[in-house]
C-alpha cells in the first residue's frame, strides 16, 4: 500500500512515526505546506519508504497531482477538518482511499441552533457516499481516537458485550498537567475552539438528532486507573452521528472534562469575538481572530517535554448483556505522556490520536477490512482493530461499572 499523509503537525508527524514501525507499508509521502516540517517528520522515520513532499492542502489539483505522480493508494488526511472539502475531493479525483479523524464541519441551524441541528458534521462526505461506492473506493472517516477508537469499541460492545443497549456515551478526560503555561489546550486549538463552542449534538432512537447549548448537562464521571472523578459536559462530536447509524441503541452522547477554567476562556474567546473565523481588518491586513489565537499560543506537538499525566479516551456502554442482566462498562484506552514521549517522542494525545488511522491503514492493506462509500468504524468487524491495537502495544480495557 502506498500512502499520502497530508499535514505534517503534530498527528502527521506522529502517524508518520506509527507508520515506520508497520511492514506492510510500501512506501508513504509525508506533504505539508512547510516542506521543512514535513521532512522533519520523515528524518525521524530514518526508513527510506518515507518522503517529504511540499503541498497546499487547500488546492484540491495540487493534492490530486500528487497523489496520481505517486501512484498513492490511500490519501490520510491530518489536517484540520476545515481543510476537509479539498483533500477528500482530491482522493476521489486521484481514485484512491481516503482516511480523515475528524469530518467535514457542522454549521448551526440559523434560528434554532440549541434545539435542532443545522448542517450536521459529516454531511458533505454522506452525501457523496453513493458516487464513492459506485467507484468502489473507501472514505473512512472519523477514524482517529475520538472520533475512532471510540466507535470501535460501541461495535465491541454491540457484538460482543450486550443483548440490547440502551446509551452510548463517549467520556474523555485526563489528569494531564503542563507546566509553564497558564493556558494551553493539548490538541488543535483550532479545532478545540469549533467543537466546544458550537451546539452540541445528542443522538435518541425516539427523536433523532438535536441540539443542546455548550457545555450543557454537566456530569461527574469517574475516570479508570486513578485519573477519578471529572466534570464533563456535552460537545458536538462525531460519535453521536456515526455510532447511531451502525450501533442499535437508544441514546448516544459524547462529553468531554474540560475543567471550569478551559470552558470559562473559551466563553471570554466567544464573547469577544476572538473565537470567529471571519476575517476582520487589522491596520490593513485581514485577520482571522481564530487564527490569531491559534498563532499566539502554544503549538500542542511542542508539549510533550512540559506535559505530566495521561490522558483517557472511552466508551460507556449501559444496556442489557448478553446474559440477560443489566450491565453498565467502560471500555477506554490510556495514554501516558511520559510513556508516548520515551517511546515515540510525541506527546500523549497526538500519539492516542495518531496509532488509530495507521492501524486502520494495516487492516486495509491486509483486507482485513474491507468496504466501499463513505463508513465510519463502527462499519466494520472491532475484534481486528483491537488486536492489533494491543500487538502494537496499546492496552485496551473494559471496566464493569
Amino acid at each position: 500500500m502506498r500512502v499520502l499523509v497530508v499535514g505534517a503537525g503534530g498527528v502527521g508527524a506522529a502517524i508518520a512515526r506509527a507508520a515506520a514501525e508497520s511492514e506492510v507499508l510500501e512506501f508513504v509521502a509525508v506533504a505539508d505546506v512547510d516542506l521543512e516540517r514535513a521532512a522533519a517528520a520523515v528524518d525521524r522515520c530514518a526508513d527510506a519508504r518515507f518522503v517529504a513532499r511540499e503541498l497546499d492542502a487547500s488546492k484540491a489539483a495540487a493534492i490530486s497531482e500528487l497523489a496520481t505522480h505517486e501512484r498513492i493508494d490511500v490519501v490520510l488526511n491530518a489536517c484540520d477538518p476545515r481543510l476537509n472539502p479539498s483533500i477528500f475531493a482530491a482522493a476521489f479525483d486521484a481514485d484512491c482511499h481516503y482516511i480523515d479523524m475528524a469530518m467535514t464541519l457542522s454549521e448551526p441551524h440559523p434560528e434554532r441552533p440549541y434545539e435542532e441541528p443545522g448542517q450536521m458534521l459529516g454531511a458533505e462526505q454522506f452525501a457523496v457516499s453513493d458516487r464513492w461506492s459506485e467507484r468502489g473506493r473507501l472514505a473512512l472517516v472519523g477514524m482517529g481516537v475520538e472520533p475512532g477508537l471510540s466507535d470501535v469499541f460501541a461495535r465491541y460492545a454491540a457484538d460482543h458485550l450486550f443483548g440490547a443497549i440502551d446509551e452510548i456515551g463517549v467520556r474523555d478526560g485526563s489528569d494531564l498537567v503542563i507546566t509553564g503555561y497558564d493556558f494551553a489546550p493539548t490538541f488543535s486549538v483550532w479545532t478545540t475552539i469549533e467543537e466546544c463552542l458550537n451546539p452540541p449534538l445528542v443522538w435518541e432512537h425516539d427523536r433523532g438528532w438535536f441540539t443542546t447549548p455548550p457545555f450543557s448537562e454537566p456530569e461527574t464521571f469517574v475516570f479508570p486507573e486513578g485519573i477519578g472523578p471529572i466534570e464533563c459536559v456535552n460537545v458536538e462530536h462525531e460519535e453521536v452521528l456515526l455510532i447511531p447509524r451502525w450501533v442499535s441503541c437508544r441514546r448516544v452522547t459524547f462529553k468531554y472534562g474540560l475543567g471550569d477554567e478551559f470552558i470559562e476562556v473559551l466563553r471570554v474567546l466567544d464573547k469577544t469575538g476572538l473565537a470567529s473565523t471571519k476575517p476582520v481588518r487589522v491596520r490593513g491586513v485581514d485577520v482571522s481572530p481564530r487564527d490569531l489565537v491559534a498563532a499566539v499560543l502554544p503549538n500542542p506537538a511542542t508539549l510533550g517535554d512540559r506535559m505530566q499525566g495521561r490522558t483517557c479516551a472511552g466508551t460507556w456502554v449501559k444496556g442489557t448483556g448478553s446474559d440477560g442482566r443489566a450491565r453498565e462498562v467502560y471500555l477506554y484506552h490510556i495514554s501516558d505522556n511520559a510513556e508516548t514521549m520515551a517511546r515515540h517522542g510525541a506527546q500523549a494525545v497526538v500519539w492516542q490520536t495518531a496509532i488509530n488511522p495507521v492501524v486502520a491503514l494495516e487492516l486495509l492493506a491486509t483486507n482485513v477490512w474491507q468496504g466501499v462509500g463513505v463508513l465510519g468504524p463502527e462499519a466494520f468487524d472491532a475484534v481486528p482493530f483491537l488486536d492489533r491495537l494491543r500487538e502494537r502495544g496499546e492496552e485496551w480495557h473494559v471496566d464493569e461499572r
